[in-house]
């Protein structure tokens, strides 16, 4: 897949859209494939994963401010209390996407993050389905994984909803436990070198 060049005249992957949208040019740069370990915070990506299930993520993204205000910023004890009044609140909520199986699988998978075990945490349920080998320069960047279909499985075992196979992959990659940006592109880690946290500048030699 060809590169393209944003509005800084990076080189940077070929996602639909990027070249003409600083928004999305940050989220690239800044987020996507960097290390996320707060469970507030994986939690808002694993909901904003799963409503973007059929959509664009540039979608999601435009939506994000407005998703964070409807869903409490996304901590698991205020989307976990949610009851049938919030629920028509957010069906009725234009800014956000009016899904009602996305929007009950939110509100579940809250409770489920808080059902987890004791010494159980979703950064650790993550982490543990990392792939063993670093993918292979060039090689296709695949829909889903042995990997992602574990984690699915895992996550469905603890209560999660709406977090199949493909979804839990785009998680995968969105929080670092994978770096999938293409080769050429700016933040293309050399074999075996993850980038930084969110927010950091890489440091490759």
């Amino acid at each position: 897949m060809d590169l393209v060049s944003g509005t800084d005249a990076k080189a940077r992957c070929a996602w639909a859209g990027i070249e003409r949208d600083e928004q999305y040019q940050q989220y690239h740069d800044t987020e996507w494939g960097r290390p996320v370990t707060g469970e507030a915070e994986l939690f808002e990506r694993l909901s904003l994963e799963a409503f973007q299930s059929g959509l664009s993520w540039l979608t999601i993204l435009r939506k994000r401010e407005s998703f964070r205000r409807a869903f409490g910023n996304f901590e698991p004890a205020v989307v976990a209390a949610f009851g049938q009044d919030d629920i028509d609140r957010l069906m009725a909520d234009a800014s956000i996407v009016r899904n009602l199986m996305k929007i009950n699988a939110t509100i579940g998978n809250a409770r489920a993050l808080l059902a987890l075990p004791q010494g159980t945490t979703l950064s650790q349920l993550l982490a543990s389905h990392a792939p063993a080998a670093v993918r292979g320069a060039g090689e296709p960047i695949p829909g889903k994984t042995a990997e992602s279909l574990q984690l699915a499985k895992v996550l469905k075992k603890h209560g999660f909803a709406f977090v199949g196979p493909t979804t839990a992959y785009a998680m995968m990659q969105a929080v670092g436990i994978v770096n999938d940006h293409q080769p050429g592109c700016w933040l293309a880690a050399p074999l075996g070198r993850d980038l930084a946290p969110s927010g950091e500048a890489p440091e490759w030699p």
